[in-house]
């Protein structure tokens, strides 16, 4: 398992009853009948800190150039992208007037409350939010509704609240996190719980090809007729999107689901003109400002090729994509 650094590695575990209920879930019942087991669709999972390479592949099972290095303290990740049911939640806040507070989104457990160290300048730290970033905020009905056939959202709640948001730009996803108690996650983060930390996975659930049958990915608009639907062509709407958790195999080392396949996913971190990395760093992120954001790779209509748990992907942070969706990371467990 991977190095630990904190608590233990926690799959199957949500937050404990010490901790705030996420602000999405805020309600006599929590939102449930997220995945295989019906649970909260707000369960957040710790990922015990240790050290592995951003950089690798997989070969015959082994993991190959292995490069750049980065060290995380433990932390905790959402198990579920955020849905459509949670996301409204946050809609409805927005409409009576929420804002994130300026400052408000960092890592502020990490660094004696700078968070996140700026792998491209060192010496600085997250900013959070800032006051101009408000007027990036604008999930409408008619922004959440550009994805056309595939937008998940809904006016008003329907059969499709268990589905993952998509349609949303990186700023609303950020300012979903901070409403509901957290943050967006590092790409270091991200990546870490994807790949299994420092068993560096070729898949989040290992080795085991993705087959065509929903079980490990939803990928290549297989779902949801299963083998012989795996073609682009296929694509007609969100009856290709599933359900968060519907890939019951498909769980990291650490519990969360959708790791691979669904959606793209925005990440924290600027992305680098270069494409590549900073030098070895310990609970960073690229934080000098670029034209791009980086999001995980591969989605529900995506091959295979793009599911392995290396790579990453540049994309413009005010786009509405029907691919594209989000997780809030959070702090530890308190103890």
């Amino acid at each position: 398992m991977p190095d630990g650094s904190g608590a233990g590695a926690g799959a199957g575990a949500g937050a404990t009853a010490s901790e705030a209920t996420p602000a999405s879930c805020d309600i006599s019942e929590a939102m449930t009948g997220c995945g295989a087991e019906g649970d909260s669709c707000c369960t957040s999972l710790e990922v015990a800190g240790g050290t592995y390479y951003r950089t690798y592949t997989v070969e015959n099972g082994v993991p190959t150039g292995l490069a750049d290095p980065a060290t995380l303290s433990t932390f905790r990740l959402d198990k579920y992208e955020v849905t459509v049911g949670r996301f409204r939640r946050f809609v409805s806040a927005w409409k009576a007037g929420y804002a994130p507070q300026v400052g408000s989104g960092k890592h502020s457990h990490l660094n004696a409350g700078l968070g996140l160290a700026n792998s491209g300048r060192e010496g600085t730290y997250e900013l959070g939010w800032t006051e101009t970033d408000d007027k990036r905020i604008a999930p409408t009905d008619d922004n959440l509704g550009l994805c056309g056939a595939y937008a998940t959202w809904t006016p008003s709640p329907s059969s499709q609240e268990n589905l993952p948001i998509n349609c949303v730009n990186w700023w609303e996803a950020s300012a979903f996190c901070i409403y509901d108690g957290g943050f967006l996650p590092s790409e270091a983060e991200w990546k870490y719980a994807a790949a299994g930390g420092s068993e560096q996975r070729q898949f989040p659930w290992g080795e085991a090809e993705p087959g065509t049958d929903n079980q490990y990915a939803i990928y290549g608009c297989c779902y949801p007729a299963g083998a012989g639907n795996c073609s682009n062509e296929w694509c007609t709407g969100t009856r290709n999107i599933a359900p968060v958790g519907t890939a019951s195999l498909g769980a990291g080392s650490w519990g969360q689901m959708d790791l691979a396949g669904s959606f793209w996913e925005w990440n924290q971190d600027y992305y680098p003109d270069d494409g590549g990395f900073a030098a070895a760093c310990t609970n960073c992120a690229y934080l000098t400002p670029t034209a791009t954001r980086v999001v995980k790779v591969g989605n529900f209509a995506e091959g295979a090729y793009y599911l392995p748990t290396w790579l990453r992907y540049d994309y413009d942070p005010s786009n509405r994509e029907i691919y594209l969706g989000f997780r809030c990371a959070r702090a530890p467990s308190p103890g």
